[in-house]
């Protein structure tokens, strides 16, 4: 879409403006008083200037909009009254292109019904002073109505290629967030892919060649590789190659480890998620714990993973405890700063 500059075609609709008070102020000879006229010259300047300056927003304030709508009915009352219908007036009628000029600018400014009713208004004005429809075209009355048309059309034309080109702009945004995350899944999807080849691999290749025939260590191990595979699933960046290790380790010494990522630490940076990373394998690394549970946070908290450690039933003295007894809670901060 070209952008035409907004600087560009607030200068050129002040030029046509201008140029309609140069006619008038060069036929102030030829009411029977000039003062009216004056009077309209200013009304129509402070107005024209109000419509192209004010540019907090392209829509024109309600106010300003309806104030040009009664700066146009004044004008007529104040210049047409000082002339004859009757007689040649020549650029002394300047008042209607100008009102043609100002209606263009209101509807340009997306207020069309202000620029109409103006039109409107100004129509009605001139038939009631020459009260003879066929002088219209001949005063150029035509024009006004010509022009707010052609400046409506523009306008609504303007709006859809704006929300078309808006519409396009999010629609490729999307695509090209759609084309990182299938890029990212199937990066991410084969770096689990490699990692499982190199843990398990080995396992199964021990299994291919004792024929299934393990010894209940070897079982106990291919479970713990098992356990592994699901980590990789459910705990994706809980991960690394230290958790994985402490994780394998505390199996090994019969502790339950449970990895569980909803998302939570998906926003950590690379020395973040490093220094979450290094807490967990080290409580992991440091517990007594029977069952070890490291879950992520909520993404919008200060706590990026919580862990927990649980100790089982025992018995002692002849009494056992009903419920596990809780070794651990600890709750790892998203930022060092939150320590």
């Amino acid at each position: 879409m070209i952008a035409v500059p907004r600087l560009l075609l607030v200068g050129l609709a002040a030029i046509f403006s201008t140029f309609h008070l140069v006619l008038g102020v060069s036929a102030l000879d030829v009411p029977t008083n000039p003062w009216p006229g004056v009077v309209a010259m200013v009304l129509y300047a402070a107005a024209t200037a109000l419509s192209l300056f004010s540019m907090r927003s392209i829509r024109m304030p309600v106010g300003i909009a309806a104030g040009n709508v009664a700066v146009s009915a004044t004008s007529l009352i104040l210049v047409l009254p000082q002339l004859d219908p009757a007689e040649e007036n020549g650029y002394a009628t300047w008042i209607i292109g100008a009102i043609g000029t100002l209606m263009t600018i209101t509807v340009v400014r997306q207020r069309a019904l202000f620029a109409w009713t103006g039109i409107a208004v100004m129509v009605i004005g001139i038939l009631v002073w020459t009260r003879d429809p066929l002088q219209l075209p001949e005063l150029g009355v035509i024009g006004g109505p010509i022009w707010v048309g052609i400046g409506q059309a523009a306008t609504m034309a303007i709006v859809r290629a704006t929300r078309d080109a808006r519409l396009f702009e999010l629609a490729e945004q999307r695509a090209a967030e759609w084309e990182a995350q299938e890029e990212a899944e199937f990066f991410e999807r084969r770096v689990r892919l490699g990692q499982m080849d190199r843990v398990v691999a080995p396992m199964l290749r021990a299994v291919i060649a004792a024929e299934g025939r393990l010894t209940p260590e070897e079982r106990e191990e291919c479970l713990h590789l098992e356990a592994a595979m699901r980590d990789e699933i459910r705990g994706r960046r809980l991960l690394d190659d230290r958790v994985r290790l402490e994780v394998l380790e505390a199996r090994r010494r019969g502790v339950e480890v449970t990895l569980l990522d909803d998302g939570g630490i998906d926003d950590l940076d690379r020395h973040q998620h490093a220094r979450v990373t290094a807490v967990i394998a080290q409580q992991i690394g440091d517990s007594t714990a029977d069952r070890l549970v490291v879950r992520t946070a909520r993404p919008d908290g200060e706590v990026a993973v919580t862990i927990v450690g649980l100790r089982d039933l025992e018995e002692a003295a002849g009494t056992v405890d009903e419920e596990p007894t809780l070794e651990l809670f600890l709750e790892v901060p998203r930022s060092p700063s939150d320590d």
